[in-house]
Protein backbone atom coordinates (compact mmCIF):
# COMPACT_ATOMS: atom_id res chain seq x y z
CA UNK A 1 0.00 0.00 0.00
CA UNK A 2 2.81 2.40 0.86
CA UNK A 3 4.57 1.71 -2.44
CA UNK A 4 1.41 2.14 -4.49
CA UNK A 5 0.66 5.38 -2.68
CA UNK A 6 4.16 6.68 -3.40
CA UNK A 7 3.88 5.74 -7.08
CA UNK A 8 0.49 7.44 -7.25
CA UNK A 9 1.82 10.63 -5.71
CA UNK A 10 4.81 10.67 -8.07
CA UNK A 11 2.58 10.09 -11.09
CA UNK A 12 0.28 12.88 -9.95
CA UNK A 13 3.25 15.19 -9.47
CA UNK A 14 4.59 14.44 -12.95
CA UNK A 15 1.20 14.99 -14.55
CA UNK A 16 0.85 18.25 -12.63
CA UNK A 17 4.21 19.46 -13.90
CA UNK A 18 3.30 18.52 -17.47
CA UNK A 19 0.05 20.45 -17.09
CA UNK A 20 1.88 23.51 -15.74
CA UNK A 21 4.33 23.36 -18.64
CA UNK A 22 1.50 23.26 -21.17
CA UNK A 23 -0.23 26.16 -19.42
CA UNK A 24 2.91 28.31 -19.67
CA UNK A 25 3.44 27.38 -23.34
CA UNK A 26 -0.15 28.09 -24.34
CA UNK A 27 -0.18 31.35 -22.40
CA UNK A 28 3.06 32.39 -24.11
CA UNK A 29 1.59 31.61 -27.52
CA UNK A 30 -1.72 33.34 -26.79
CA UNK A 31 -0.28 36.86 -27.12
CA UNK A 32 2.43 36.13 -29.67
CA UNK A 33 0.66 38.38 -32.15
CA UNK A 34 1.36 41.42 -29.93
CA UNK A 35 4.93 41.72 -31.24
CA UNK A 36 5.50 45.35 -30.25
CA UNK A 37 5.55 44.40 -26.55
CA UNK A 38 8.26 41.77 -26.87
CA UNK A 39 10.15 42.64 -30.05
CA UNK A 40 13.25 44.19 -28.45
CA UNK A 41 13.50 41.39 -25.89
CA UNK A 42 13.28 38.96 -28.82
CA UNK A 43 16.15 40.75 -30.59
CA UNK A 44 18.29 40.73 -27.44
CA UNK A 45 17.68 37.02 -26.89
CA UNK A 46 18.46 36.20 -30.54
CA UNK A 47 21.74 38.08 -30.30
CA UNK A 48 22.62 36.41 -27.00
CA UNK A 49 21.83 32.89 -28.27
CA UNK A 50 23.69 33.44 -31.53
CA UNK A 51 26.70 34.76 -29.62
CA UNK A 52 26.97 31.83 -27.23
CA UNK A 53 26.17 29.02 -29.71
CA UNK A 54 27.63 29.95 -33.11
CA UNK A 55 31.29 29.18 -32.35
CA UNK A 56 30.61 26.02 -30.26
CA UNK A 57 28.33 24.61 -32.96
CA UNK A 58 31.12 25.00 -35.52
CA UNK A 59 33.65 23.35 -33.21
CA UNK A 60 31.25 20.46 -32.57
CA UNK A 61 30.21 19.97 -36.20
CA UNK A 62 33.71 19.77 -37.68
CA UNK A 63 34.75 16.64 -35.76
CA UNK A 64 31.25 15.18 -36.16
CA UNK A 65 31.50 15.34 -39.94
CA UNK A 66 35.02 13.89 -39.84
CA UNK A 67 33.87 11.09 -37.50
CA UNK A 68 30.99 10.12 -39.78
CA UNK A 69 33.35 10.15 -42.76
CA UNK A 70 35.86 8.04 -40.80
CA UNK A 71 33.36 5.38 -39.73
CA UNK A 72 31.47 5.17 -43.00
CA UNK A 73 34.56 5.70 -45.18
CA UNK A 74 36.41 2.71 -43.79
CA UNK A 75 33.41 0.45 -44.41
CA UNK A 76 32.84 1.94 -47.86
CA UNK A 77 36.49 1.35 -48.83
CA UNK A 78 36.20 -2.28 -47.79
CA UNK A 79 33.17 -2.63 -50.07
CA UNK A 80 34.86 -0.73 -52.90
CA UNK A 81 32.51 2.24 -52.70
CA UNK A 82 34.65 4.97 -51.22
CA UNK A 83 32.85 7.68 -53.19
CA UNK A 84 29.63 6.86 -51.32
CA UNK A 85 31.04 8.42 -48.14
CA UNK A 86 29.86 11.86 -49.25
CA UNK A 87 26.29 10.58 -49.43
CA UNK A 88 26.46 9.22 -45.88
CA UNK A 89 28.01 12.39 -44.51
CA UNK A 90 25.48 14.76 -46.06
CA UNK A 91 22.45 12.57 -45.35
CA UNK A 92 23.46 12.12 -41.72
CA UNK A 93 24.20 15.81 -41.26
CA UNK A 94 21.02 17.07 -42.88
CA UNK A 95 18.56 14.54 -41.49
CA UNK A 96 19.79 14.05 -37.94
CA UNK A 97 22.96 15.85 -36.86
CA UNK A 98 22.03 19.43 -37.79
CA UNK A 99 18.76 19.75 -35.82
CA UNK A 100 20.07 17.75 -32.86
CA UNK A 101 23.34 19.66 -32.58
CA UNK A 102 21.64 23.04 -32.79
CA UNK A 103 18.98 22.03 -30.25
CA UNK A 104 21.45 20.57 -27.76
CA UNK A 105 23.61 23.69 -27.90
CA UNK A 106 20.56 25.90 -27.51
CA UNK A 107 19.55 23.86 -24.47
CA UNK A 108 23.02 23.60 -22.96
CA UNK A 109 24.33 27.12 -23.53
CA UNK A 110 21.20 29.23 -24.00
CA UNK A 111 18.62 27.23 -22.04
CA UNK A 112 20.72 27.08 -18.90
CA UNK A 113 21.17 30.86 -19.05
CA UNK A 114 17.42 31.32 -19.51
CA UNK A 115 16.66 29.10 -16.52
CA UNK A 116 19.16 30.84 -14.25
CA UNK A 117 17.99 34.31 -15.36
CA UNK A 118 14.30 33.64 -14.80
CA UNK A 119 15.06 31.66 -11.63
CA UNK A 120 17.02 34.61 -10.25
CA UNK A 121 14.09 36.88 -11.07
CA UNK A 122 11.82 34.42 -9.27
CA UNK A 123 13.82 34.33 -6.04
CA UNK A 124 14.03 38.16 -6.08
CA UNK A 125 10.21 38.29 -6.45
CA UNK A 126 10.51 40.20 -9.72
CA UNK A 127 7.88 37.96 -11.33
CA UNK A 128 5.42 38.76 -8.55
CA UNK A 129 6.27 42.44 -8.86
CA UNK A 130 5.49 42.32 -12.58
CA UNK A 131 2.10 40.78 -11.84
CA UNK A 132 1.40 43.52 -9.29
CA UNK A 133 2.13 46.09 -12.01
CA UNK A 134 -0.34 44.31 -14.34
CA UNK A 135 2.48 42.98 -16.53
CA UNK A 136 2.15 39.34 -17.49
CA UNK A 137 5.63 37.82 -16.91
CA UNK A 138 4.92 35.00 -19.35
CA UNK A 139 4.14 37.41 -22.19
CA UNK A 140 7.06 39.65 -21.35
CA UNK A 141 9.73 37.00 -20.66
CA UNK A 142 8.72 33.58 -22.01
CA UNK A 143 7.21 34.53 -25.38
CA UNK A 144 10.31 36.29 -26.81
CA UNK A 145 12.62 33.59 -25.51
CA UNK A 146 10.66 30.78 -27.15
CA UNK A 147 10.55 32.52 -30.52
CA UNK A 148 14.21 33.54 -30.25
CA UNK A 149 15.36 30.00 -29.47
CA UNK A 150 13.34 28.61 -32.39
CA UNK A 151 14.71 31.22 -34.78
CA UNK A 152 18.35 30.75 -33.76
CA UNK A 153 18.03 26.94 -33.85
CA UNK A 154 16.87 27.15 -37.46
CA UNK A 155 19.71 29.52 -38.35
CA UNK A 156 22.29 27.19 -36.78
CA UNK A 157 21.37 24.27 -39.06
CA UNK A 158 23.22 25.62 -42.14
CA UNK A 159 26.31 26.20 -39.98
CA UNK A 160 26.20 22.60 -38.76
CA UNK A 161 25.80 21.26 -42.30
CA UNK A 162 28.62 23.39 -43.73
CA UNK A 163 31.03 22.67 -40.88
CA UNK A 164 30.24 18.95 -40.85
CA UNK A 165 30.57 18.73 -44.62
CA UNK A 166 33.97 20.46 -44.37
CA UNK A 167 35.13 17.92 -41.79
CA UNK A 168 33.92 15.06 -43.96
CA UNK A 169 35.57 16.61 -47.01
CA UNK A 170 38.91 16.82 -45.25
CA UNK A 171 38.90 13.19 -44.21
CA UNK A 172 37.32 11.74 -47.36
CA UNK A 173 39.16 13.83 -49.97
CA UNK A 174 42.43 14.88 -48.33
CA UNK A 175 43.10 11.78 -46.24
CA UNK A 176 41.47 8.98 -48.24
CA UNK A 177 42.12 10.43 -51.68
CA UNK A 178 38.58 10.51 -53.06
CA UNK A 179 38.16 13.15 -55.77
CA UNK A 180 36.13 16.25 -54.82
CA UNK A 181 33.73 15.60 -57.70
CA UNK A 182 32.97 12.10 -56.44
CA UNK A 183 32.50 13.41 -52.90
CA UNK A 184 29.97 16.08 -53.82
CA UNK A 185 28.26 13.95 -56.46
CA UNK A 186 27.64 11.26 -53.87
CA UNK A 187 26.56 13.89 -51.38
CA UNK A 188 23.81 15.16 -53.63
CA UNK A 189 22.59 11.79 -54.88
CA UNK A 190 20.46 10.88 -51.85
CA UNK A 191 19.51 14.30 -50.46
CA UNK A 192 16.12 15.73 -51.47
CA UNK A 193 14.50 19.08 -50.71
CA UNK A 194 12.06 17.53 -48.24
CA UNK A 195 15.00 16.44 -46.06
CA UNK A 196 16.03 20.06 -45.60
CA UNK A 197 12.45 21.19 -44.90
CA UNK A 198 12.00 18.53 -42.23
CA UNK A 199 15.38 19.40 -40.72
CA UNK A 200 14.46 23.07 -40.37
CA UNK A 201 11.08 22.10 -38.93
CA UNK A 202 12.71 19.80 -36.36
CA UNK A 203 15.21 22.52 -35.43
CA UNK A 204 12.35 24.99 -34.90
CA UNK A 205 10.45 22.51 -32.72
CA UNK A 206 13.54 21.59 -30.71
CA UNK A 207 14.47 25.21 -30.07
CA UNK A 208 10.91 25.91 -28.97
CA UNK A 209 11.01 22.94 -26.57
CA UNK A 210 14.38 23.99 -25.12
CA UNK A 211 13.18 27.53 -24.35
CA UNK A 212 9.80 26.39 -23.01
CA UNK A 213 11.35 23.90 -20.58
CA UNK A 214 14.04 26.37 -19.51
CA UNK A 215 11.51 29.12 -18.78
CA UNK A 216 9.14 26.72 -17.00
CA UNK A 217 11.88 25.41 -14.71
CA UNK A 218 13.05 28.93 -13.96
CA UNK A 219 9.56 30.16 -13.07
CA UNK A 220 8.79 27.18 -10.83
CA UNK A 221 12.15 26.67 -9.12
CA UNK A 222 12.61 26.75 -5.36
CA UNK A 223 13.24 30.27 -4.12
CA UNK A 224 16.89 29.73 -3.17
CA UNK A 225 20.24 29.67 -4.99
CA UNK A 226 20.28 25.87 -4.65
CA UNK A 227 16.84 25.73 -6.24
CA UNK A 228 18.06 27.69 -9.25
CA UNK A 229 21.01 25.33 -9.71
CA UNK A 230 18.77 22.29 -9.55
CA UNK A 231 16.34 23.89 -11.99
CA UNK A 232 19.15 24.44 -14.50
CA UNK A 233 20.20 20.80 -14.23
CA UNK A 234 16.63 19.52 -14.51
CA UNK A 235 15.86 21.76 -17.49
CA UNK A 236 18.91 20.55 -19.42
CA UNK A 237 18.22 16.86 -18.78
CA UNK A 238 14.50 17.16 -19.51
CA UNK A 239 15.17 19.07 -22.73
CA UNK A 240 17.57 16.37 -23.96
CA UNK A 241 14.98 13.67 -23.26
CA UNK A 242 12.19 15.54 -25.04
CA UNK A 243 14.38 16.45 -28.02
CA UNK A 244 15.44 12.86 -28.66
CA UNK A 245 11.88 11.61 -28.20
CA UNK A 246 10.40 14.14 -30.61
CA UNK A 247 13.25 13.52 -33.06
CA UNK A 248 12.38 9.82 -33.19
CA UNK A 249 8.67 10.51 -33.65
CA UNK A 250 9.16 13.10 -36.41
CA UNK A 251 11.75 10.97 -38.22
CA UNK A 252 9.53 7.88 -38.09
CA UNK A 253 6.54 9.78 -39.49
CA UNK A 254 8.70 11.36 -42.19
CA UNK A 255 10.18 8.03 -43.32
CA UNK A 256 6.70 6.52 -43.50
CA UNK A 257 5.42 9.41 -45.60
CA UNK A 258 8.56 9.77 -47.75
CA UNK A 259 10.60 6.53 -47.93
CA UNK A 260 14.35 7.09 -48.39
CA UNK A 261 15.52 7.23 -51.97
CA UNK A 262 17.93 4.53 -53.11
CA UNK A 263 21.05 5.03 -55.19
Amino acid sequence: MALSGYVGRRAGSVLGQVGDLFVIVLEALRRSWDVRHWWWEFVDQCWFLARVTSVPVLLVSLPLGATVALQVGELAWQLGAGSATGSAVFVGLIREVAPLASALLIAGAGGSAMTSDIGARNIRDELSAMEVMSVNPIHRLVTPRMWAASTVAVCLCPLVILAGASGGYFFNVVVQGVTPGAYFDGALSLVVASDLYVTLFKAWIFGFIAAAVACYKGMTCATSPVGVGRAVNQATVLTFMLVFTFNYVISAVYFLAYPPRSL
